[in-house]
């Protein structure tokens, strides 16, 4: 059974802004484009069956990423974080879906997951700027 989690994605006000630093570090360090935690999930493997690791950015759930990969690292003097979710460097755009602050990632289920973006249904979805204007009114 597939399961997802989510992230804020701090510093980032955009899709486009996150697109565009994930190819200069991968660019950068010549590396698979991974992103580092401190806590290895319990349910790795449900993770990797086709789970997604799905953006907070600026208020709402905007966009998700393939995890490929779950790696773990035993700890250094200088890297406390020793997990690496391997991600697929496609962003997904999906339907706007307000979310609170958290710290660190949580699991999001399958059910709960915001459908993608298509064509179809891109028409009536609000931009993400839309989105949060409407969050902040409390329509959303």
């Amino acid at each position: 059974m597939t399961v997802h989690v989510i992230k804020i994605c701090v510093g980032i006000d955009k899709i486009e802004e996150l697109a565009d630093w994930q190819k200069r570090r991968s660019k950068n360090y010549k590396l698979k484009l991974r992103h580092w935690t401190r806590h290895a999930p319990k349910r790795a493997e449900e993770l990797t069956d086709g789970g997604s690791i799905y953006w907070i950015i600026k208020g709402l759930i905007q966009v998700r990423q393939r995890v490929v990969a779950v790696e773990t690292h035993p700890p250094t003097e200088d890297r406390l974080k020793t997990c690496a979710f391997v991600l697929h460097p496609k962003l997904v755009p999906v339907m706007p879906q307000p979310r609170r602050p958290h710290q660190g990632w949580r699991y999001l289920e399958t059910k709960d997951a915001p459908p993608d973006l298509t064509a179809r249904n891109k028409r009536g979805a609000p931009s993400p700027e839309m989105a949060a204007a409407l969050k902040e009114l409390g329509l959303l």
